[in-house]
């Protein structure tokens, strides 16, 4: 079965930076296009960044456009998004999707991001 794990999330200050990974198993994952989406708490889910299978194509929300970077590992099956001067409203529930015009999408679970003084 399609398994996607996330880790990196936590708290963090204003101004700081984080890395989240997701690592995924079940699928071949150079055939997907991953991305990450968000939802904070009163709001609906956002996309925030996605990157096509070889790293080629890379698409983020205006609200984190110059600050996020989104990238991938396909001999790890990993797709990370650095976040750098992070702001309180970027505090959300970061989730990874992977994405194929034939099969279904899949998301993991969501890591807690916290940006707080």
């Amino acid at each position: 079965q399609v398994q996607l794990v996330e880790s990196g999330g936590g708290l963090v200050q204003p101004g700081g930076s984080l890395r989240l990974s997701c690592v995924a198993s079940g699928l071949n994952f150079s055939g997907y296009t991953m991305g990450w989406y968000r939802q904070a708490p009163g709001k609906q889910r956002e996309l925030v960044a996605t990157i096509s299978s070889y790293g080629r194509m890379k698409n983020y929300g205006v609200a984190v456009k110059g600050r996020f970077t989104i990238s991938r590992d396909n001999a790890k099956s990993t797709v990370y998004l650095q976040m750098n001067s992070l702001k309180a409203e970027d505090t959300a529930v970061y989730y990874c999707k992977s994405m194929h015009p034939l099969e279904a999408d899949y998301w993991g679970q969501g890591t807690q991001v916290t940006v707080s003084s």
